[in-house]
């Protein structure tokens, strides 16, 4: 097992992306997110909130849970890579957020409808978030060591087309076998499978430990094939870490690009978390959609996530990362202005009659944009990233990554938990988002296509 192929070590590492993704599609937005926004509007309708008020307060219940995971990870992130790069110790990090992952999500079947237990289940979801994406920073701070600078664009953009993959056979199955619609079967019309209790929710609650065994699954391959670089032999201390973290700040006064692309990447990343975290809510408590119906949904967007990341990738080695981001952050800024200005009732101030089926179809058009963009914009953010970080430490720049996409989490979450608050609106309460991919779009301005990484 030494001497694994570097054909096998990419294999493993794209395998991550499919062992994670269904935590991001199956539990973030189409399948938990959805249900715990629909019991909490029902949990909070009960307590004498009028219907709109209560599904304001489903969003920002949502809302502060995103908060809270966001903070954490932005805080954490640049301090654990750094830990990581001195004692070059990096399998066992993996191994603990591993387990927070599957702890998180396996605890999420206890999600009762009557949302008696809203916040503990709310506190697993967060355990499990933070798992994942403290795992996701050291998956990206080892991209650079599968390729060279023109290579890493296409890697990285058919990992996340392999994730994606993943996630749509996981969100398929799920729908299939174990998701139960109003009248109490699945997509095709059984039972939930394993004698799950239809009126209890139990179809709809497996979705956690469903993705908790996917994960503990499919992360085998990783575990087995990726083979780090060698342990430097240095002893790892938060001082330390915390003083290598300190000087990597520092610099960027010195280093006008990657400060920009950072500050770009930060309001760009957190936008899109935001539509990712509650594109599936909004068609929950905008749109009235069931379950199902945002399960097909996703499993349209998902196809989109994969096709466009693959086509992607080849963009990004043939023109680089730059053009690539500038075009999908303007796709995207176009379609959260069409899911704001539009409702039930109407589109861009237009009437629609009662039995109108227009916003259905154009929300679906926006989640093919949405899930084919998305997955583009990530992956050639990670290949920007890579252009820009010292080789001998890439888990603390992309710990530096990691922070700048979180260190404004609380900003998506808490503008939109505001606004809708403020406006009484779930549907407006989304509009932040368009702020802060023109922030984002503003900053790259000043950042260089090749990087400035410093030798």
């Amino acid at each position: 097992m030494a001497d694994i192929s570097q054909k096998k070590r990419i294999w493993g590492w794209w395998f991550f992306d499919w062992a994670s993704q269904p935590y991001h599609t199956l539990l973030v937005t189409f399948v938990f997110g959805p249900y715990f926004a629909a019991i909490a509007a029902q949990h909070y309708l009960a307590t004498g909130l009028a219907e709109e008020a209560a599904k304001a307060q489903a969003q920002s219940t949502w809302a502060v849970g995103m908060l809270i995971a966001g903070l954490i990870i932005g805080i954490g992130a640049p301090i654990i890579g750094a830990m990581a790069d001195i004692a070059g110790r990096r399998m066992p990090w993996m191994v603990a957020f591993s387990v927070m992952y599957v702890a998180g999500s396996g605890a999420l079947w206890w999600t009762y409808p009557d949302a008696s237990n809203l916040w503990a289940m709310l506190a697993c979801f967060v355990i499990g978030f933070i798992g994942a994406e403290y795992a996701l920073i050291f998956i990206n701070g080892q991209l650079p060591d599968l390729g060279t600078d023109e290579e890493v664009g296409k890697i990285s953009g058919s990992g996340f087309a392999f994730g994606y993959l993943g996630g749509l056979l996981s969100l398929v199955l799920m729908l299939l076998l174990f998701v139960e619609q109003g009248n109490g079967k699945t997509l095709i019309g059984i039972d939930p499978i394993l004698g799950l209790d239809a009126a209890a929710r139990e179809g709809t609650r497996s979705v956690g430990p469903f993705s908790a065994l996917w994960y503990a699954v499919f992360m085998v391959p990783y575990f087995l094939w990726y083979r780090d670089r060698p342990r430097t032999g240095q002893r790892a201390t938060l001082g330390r870490a915390l003083g290598t973290v300190v000087a990597s700040v520092s610099k960027l006064r010195h280093r006008g690009s990657l400060a920009a692309y950072l500050g770009s990447s930060m309001f760009y990343r957190d936008a899109l978390n935001g539509l990712y975290a509650f594109g599936g809510t909004y068609a929950a408590l905008v749109l009235d959609w069931q379950l199902t119906a945002i399960g097909i949904f996703g499993i349209v967007a998902l196809i989109s996530s994969a096709l466009f990341s693959w086509l992607g990738g080849k963009l990004d080695t043939r023109l680089g990362p730059k053009p690539v981001i500038l075009a999908s952050i303007l796709v995207l800024m176009a379609v959260c202005t069409t899911i704001v200005a539009m409702s039930r009732e109407q589109i861009f101030g237009i009437p629609l009659g009662p039995e109108s089926r227009l916003p259905d179809a154009i929300f679906f058009g926006c989640g093919v944009l949405i899930g084919g963009l998305g997955g583009v914009l990530q992956s050639a953010s990670r290949s920007m990233m890579v252009r820009h970080t010292d080789p001998d430490l890439p888990t603390e720049h992309f710990g530096l990554y990691g922070l700048s996409g979180r260190a404004t989490a609380f900003l998506a979450p808490s503008l939109i938990a505001l606004v809708t608050s403020m406006s009484g609106s779930t549907r407006i309460g989304l509009s932040p988002v368009i702020g802060l991919f023109a922030l984002g779009l503003i900053l790259l301005v000043w950042v260089k296509p090749e990087g400035d990484r410093d030798r």
